[in-house]
């Protein structure tokens, strides 16, 4: 029973997220989005630790430490902030975030407010996906750029609502880089 409800959140969230992606223009990222939750290696734990009302990535690693569902998937899916940490050059080895393109940037926007949505369901409200973010706290993870960019984004949420906050994307941020419809 658990896998049924668990594939049916995955669902409704890729779901969410695509109807987001296809309203400001980024129809790949709306079709591709999470498509590796319904590889076995993601699945079976989706449904081994399936609540309902959060990730099941989070209570696989109250199980065991860590999350192996996590750890590919976010080494597959570039719309998480993780994909783009890597080794420096030119720091001695350490781990930095590398800016991400805009166009992932903003479908982790969009990620975000869809799992909101999809967690929280009729008790959703705009400035959930700000709150979520900031109880991460991924300062030093997250290039600076795309972390300034992605808390521009989630504050307009907050403050003006998701209809201005998407159509700002649409048509302040694509269209006007004639981006819209094409990869960045």
């Amino acid at each position: 029973m658990s896998a049924w409800k668990h594939f049916v959140t995955i669902t409704q969230h890729k779901l969410l997220v695509m109807k987001g992606c296809f309203y400001v223009g980024l129809y790949w990222q709306g079709i591709t989005h999470d498509l590796s939750k319904y590889t076995p290696t993601e699945f079976k734990v989706g449904a081994k630790y399936y609540q309902g009302v959060q990730s099941p990535n989070n209570a696989e690693r109250l199980a065991i430490g860590y999350s192996t569902a996590w750890l590919h998937h976010k080494g597959r899916n570039k719309h998480h902030y993780e994909y783009w940490l890597d080794y420096s050059s030119r720091e001695g080895g350490k781990m930095i975030p590398a800016r991400m393109p805009k166009k992932y940037m903003l479908e982790m926007f969009i990620d975000r407010v869809a799992a909101s949505k999809n967690y929280n369901k009729e008790n959703y409200t705009d400035d959930m996906p700000l709150k979520y973010y900031e109880n991460g706290n991924p300062t030093g993870l997250i290039h600076e750029e795309t972390q300034r960019e992605l808390e521009f984004l989630l504050h307009m949420l907050a403050d003006e609502g998701e209809k201005k906050t998407f159509d700002y994307i649409k048509y302040d941020i694509l269209r006007k880089h004639g981006k819209v419809g094409t990869q960045m």
